[in-house]
């Protein structure tokens, strides 16, 4: 799952990431308006969190241009007013949920799950295909064989494939979903983690294989 956090605050930025990824999360982060703007419009999210006070664009711009454009990936909206005419404003430009600041991760971290829901990808906590079962909650790759714990790449990767087992992708679109637009890591650490994923699955005598196509 893949979450854009948009909010010039850097302590913010860093809590949220450390507790998002701790979650198995992917994220994308940036620090204005426009770049969040920018951001949504080139990648398909999960989820987008929106501080509102953000300079170059507000918050409210940023969501009302989305929508604009037709762009519904869910969105919430972070800011220090908790005002209800405040509230109301967010939600009649397109917000999916409002969260005022000071907030308790454990909140935070429940709405961002509600947020992935409504995206309509991720209802399922379970995932099976043929005799190998992830679970979603406990990050645990399964068959009659025996069970793998799965580190975060490797859990995003798998989960990834198991809710679209027929579709082919291209490393670049792995490098993109998983790692993201910013990230430093060279094309070879997809095939790196493939290779992770492949001898788990043998290692599970998992009837279920990952292939590639040339």
């Amino acid at each position: 799952m893949r979450v854009l956090l948009a909010d010039d605050e850097a302590e913010m930025i860093r809590a949220l990431r450390l507790v998002l990824e701790k979650n198995k999360y992917s994220v994308d982060a940036v620090g204005t308006g426009p770049e969040a703007l920018d951001y949504i419009r080139r990648t398909v999210y999960d989820a987008v969190v929106l501080d509102i006070m953000m300079p170059g664009m507000d918050g409210l711009e940023v969501l009302r241009s989305a929508r604009a454009e037709k762009i519904t990936t869910p969105v919430m909206l972070l800011t220090a007013r908790s005002d209800i005419s405040d509230r109301v404003a967010g939600l009649e430009a397109g917000a999916d949920d409002y969260l005022p600041k000071p907030f308790a991760v454990s909140e935070f971290m429940a709405r961002v799950k509600a947020l992935c829901r409504r995206s309509g990808d991720y209802a399922d906590l379970l995932l099976t295909v043929g005799g190998t079962s992830l679970d979603c909650l406990r990050y645990e790759l399964s068959t009659c064989s025996g069970t793998m714990k799965l580190n975060n790449k490797e859990f995003q990767m798998m989960e990834l494939f198991m809710r679209h087992p027929r579709v082919v992708f291209s490393a670049d679109r792995l490098m993109e979903k998983i790692w993201g637009l910013d990230a430093e890591a060279e094309i070879d650490v997809v095939w790196t983690y493939i290779g992770f994923l492949r001898r788990k699955l043998r290692g599970l005598e998992a009837d279920v294989e990952i292939r590639t196509i040339t």
